[in-house]
This record gives C-alpha cells, structure tokens and sequence, in this order.
C-alpha cells in the first residue's frame, strides 16, 4: 500500500509516517517510481506506535518497543521491559509537572503581589 493509503488506514499523516521510517519504526520498499509501499502488516505496526506515543512514550522509548509492535499491544500482556520504561517515562512528566508547577505557583505569587501593590494593599 503507498503511504497515503497507510495514513488513511491509522489516522495519521504522510509526513509521521515518513518521520517513523526515518526512525527505525517502519519499513518501506521503494516502488520503480520512487514511491514507497508498505506492507500490510505496517497498519497494525503504525497503530501501535501511535498507542504508545499517545501515552506519552517518546520515539526512543517506541524503539524498545520494535520486537512487540506487530502484535496486539492493546491487550497483551505487557514485559517487564516495557512496563520499565513506562514507568521511567511517568517519573519523568512527574518530574517535569513538578517544574511547571513551581514555576506557575511563582508566577500567581508574584501577580498576587503586584497586584496588591497596585491596589494599594
């Protein structure tokens, strides 16, 4: 199937398609005319991949992933190595939302502040 074909099939786009192949996730032969075809399996492959990216995992963290993606990823059973990385990818948001809240419980702060200088309180 050509690559429009394959980003009808899974809800994405060309371009995410091509940037999956770039990284190693999916496969393509090239047809004489350069255009790429993928083979059925890769719908089921792409689908996976967006399962994971869409709970946060990285394109790194999906690479980990290549020996499961053909499969049903969706009710399997995880791997201890999967669920390892899953969960040093939800350290790493925590990590992060902690940040973001700091910086926004700063920001309140000091808008509170300057609002009630200018308030004359």
């Amino acid at each position: 199937m050509r690559i429009g074909e394959l980003a009808d099939a899974t809800g994405t786009t060309p371009r995410a398609l091509r940037h999956y192949e770039q990284a190693g996730l999916i496969s393509s032969e090239r047809m004489p005319n350069g255009y790429r075809d993928y083979d059925g399996t890769a719908v089921v492959r792409v689908r996976n991949i967006r399962l994971l990216l869409s709970v946060g995992l990285t394109l790194d963290d999906v690479r980990l992933f290549l020996p499961c993606l053909d499969g049903d990823m969706a009710s399997g059973a995880p791997s201890g190595r999967g669920l390892r990385v899953a969960y040093e990818r939800l350290a790493a948001l925590d990590r992060r939302i902690a940040a973001a809240t700091a910086v926004r419980d700063r920001l309140a702060t000091a808008l509170d502040d300057a609002t009630a200088r200018r308030a004359g309180i």
